[in-house]
């Protein structure tokens, strides 16, 4: 049985007791994954370690990095760091907060997906567009080139995204878009012109699309979107014909880690068949390992879907987006071009 406990701000502390009792060993995590939605995850790694109790700090992304880095200053921090802030949590590695893991899985997983067996990318979720049914009988628009055009007539107020200046996910999936396609700065402006509403949150634009307060939202984050699709008839999730941006949620074990052979036990699960089974089975959080197969996974999306795939890389390439002068003029450009000012 999990106890909750108390913790100031947003955070979120529940202790998972040791199966089999007293005298266990305790190891501690940081996570921006909601505790509950962790659980099946947690439960199933204590079936393999009875002996080791648990401590999940459920945090906000940007509170993960800052208290690793706070605390191994101070000398010890959690064993094990699991975010869906992809640039802050490669900071931490490139900074020298992370050790490298002596994990079975780390040579034969994705390239891409690991970054000096130090920084590794777990999951697989796309952005999608999800939209409200009843408001598109005959399907949404399915491309960006299509979305500016069905924006160009489009009555105010009927598109929603993220809040990209409060947003972690919602500004790294921007940035990604101003790679991908040339004419990004022309959409926010089309989207500017069509009122668009802005939230921090994917499950503010999801809620907002399943009442059909809006028609349509752009780059949600899809794990999300496929669970409350199941549960909402009139919400439908699409991912766009022209190319379809990548996220993962990022694991690593601090250098000043307590307990490092437990976060590294924690991080073999969690790469290993059976974790990765249980994040594309259970959390609905498609799965990178290419041993997994089911339709919640890295191999059976890049078989469908082939070069239309654009994962981020787990690399130092991802700190260009952490740049403060460069981030303070991507806002910028977004604000204008919303205002269409530019």
């Amino acid at each position: 049985m999990a106890l909750a406990l108390g913790l100031p701000a947003a955070a979120e502390v529940v202790t998972f007791p040791a199966p089999d009792g007293a005298g266990a060993a305790e190891m501690v995590i940081y996570s921006s994954l909601d505790a509950p939605v962790a659980r099946p995850l947690i439960e199933a790694f204590q079936a393999r370690h009875p002996g080791v109790a648990l401590r999940y700090e459920d945090l906000l992304a940007g509170e993960i990095a800052e208290r690793v880095m706070v605390e191994t200053e101070a000398g010890k921090t959690a064993d094990l760091v699991f975010s869906s802030a992809m640039d802050l949590t490669v900071k931490l590695a490139n900074d020298g907060y992370a050790r490298e893991a002596d994990v079975a899985g780390a040579s034969l997983w994705p390239r891409w997906a690991n970054w000096r067996n130090m920084a590794f990318a777990l999951t697989f979720e796309p952005a999608v567009i999800v939209w409200h049914k009843p408001s598109f009988p005959s399907g949404p628009p399915d491309s960006r080139a299509a979305l500016i055009r069905w924006l160009a007539t489009a009555a105010k107020g009927r598109i929603a995204t993220y809040d990209v200046a409060r947003s972690a996910v919602g500004y790294l999936f921007l940035s990604r878009d101003l790679e991908e396609f040339t004419d990004t700065w022309a959409l926010v402006q089309a989207m500017g012109r069509a009122g668009v509403q802005v939230f921090p949150t994917s499950q503010e634009v999801i809620d907002r699309v399943a009442r059909g307060e809006v028609a349509l939202g752009y780059n949600v984050l899809g794990s999300y979107a496929a669970s409350e699709a199941l549960r909402h008839p009139d919400l439908g999730l699409m991912l766009p014909r022209d190319y379809v941006v990548v996220a993962s949620r990022v694991a690593l074990i601090p250098t000043a880690a307590a307990r490092p052979d437990l976060g590294e036990a924690f991080l073999d699960f969690l790469m290993s068949r059976e974790g990765q089974t249980i994040l594309a089975d259970r959390l609905r959080l498609p799965a990178v390992s290419l041993e997994i197969a089911g339709k919640d996974s890295a191999a059976a999306m890049q078989e469908a879907l082939g070069a239309r795939l654009r994962p981020v890389p787990v690399s130092p390439g991802l700190l260009a987006y952490l740049d403060p002068a460069n981030r303070a003029r991507v806002l910028a450009h977004w604000q204008a071009a919303l205002e269409g000012s530019e």
